[in-house]
């Protein structure tokens, strides 16, 4: 493993926090890194934090809640620890707006901040499949880009950020485009895994995670997208300009 801007270096691991919003291929992203051999990943692990301290009415709160660490600076402390199991990679799969709290995605140290990025449509046509109503918010994207804007300006260049489009349609040349990104080592067994609940998802899998836990491998680029009902079309159009300033400088296959 090579390192990335001087992480992971001297017996650290090297951290790779990707932000995401929901229904995003984010948990299959998850997926594929826990493939790695050298590889530890965490499941949204503010996510209780987030719940807890915002009152969100989300599927499954109180079993959330109960079931993970719930105090924004222990959990901040935690990932900014050893990896789990003693790995040199540690995958933490995060959404930039669960971080309401005392902790912002900012105060994350010893990480590299990556971004997945997907075409608000799809995402709130997926969305609504699972909850009553879809807010331009309940997709995170303009948190997401907010948070993309300030990396850029603190690194003076713009961080790794993919597209679930891209890693669709060309797995194994968009995800290798990543790793080198990021400073790892391309791996093939990013492209698959074995299907069914993984042990590090959270409680939330039983309500979210159908679709993953029935692959074994990233699905088929999806088909033409279709014209959206006024009110998803609404919430897509007012996440477009965020979603198009990052897209900009996704990186691809060579």
């Amino acid at each position: 493993m090579s390192a990335a801007g001087g992480i992971g270096r001297a017996g650290e691991p090297l951290r790779i926090a990707m932000w995401s919003g929901p229904r995003n291929i984010s948990t299959a992203m998850m997926r594929s890194f826990s493939s790695r051999a050298d590889c530890a990943v965490s499941d949204e692990p503010f996510y209780g934090c987030f719940l807890a301290a915002s009152g969100a009415d989300h599927p499954m709160r109180e079993a959330v809640i109960a079931s993970m660490d719930c105090d924004w600076q222990s959990v901040a402390a935690t990932l900014s620890g050893p990896a789990p199991g003693g790995k040199p990679v540690w995958y933490q799969k995060h959404m930039p707006h669960h971080m309401v709290g005392p902790i912002a995605p900012d105060d994350l140290s010893g990480v590299v901040h990556a971004f997945l990025i997907r075409d608000p449509a799809r995402m709130a046509v997926s969305y609504a499949a699972k909850r009553e109503t879809v807010a331009p918010g309940d997709l995170g994207i303009a948190a997401q880009r907010a948070f993309f804007d300030r990396v850029a300006d603190r690194l003076g260049h713009v961080p790794p950020v993919i597209d679930s489009a891209d890693v669709l349609r060309d797995p194994a040349g968009t995800l290798s485009a990543l790793c080198r990104a990021l400073g790892v080592d391309w791996d093939e067994a990013m492209l698959s895994w074995a299907p069914g609940r993984h042990p590090d998802d959270g409680v939330w899998a039983a309500h979210w995670y159908g679709r993953v836990e029935a692959s074994h491998g990233f699905g088929a680029p999806e088909p033409e997208a279709q014209p959206l009902p006024s009110e998803l079309a609404a919430v897509a159009d007012a996440c477009r300009a965020d979603y198009e300033a990052m897209a900009q400088h996704r990186v691809r296959a060579s």
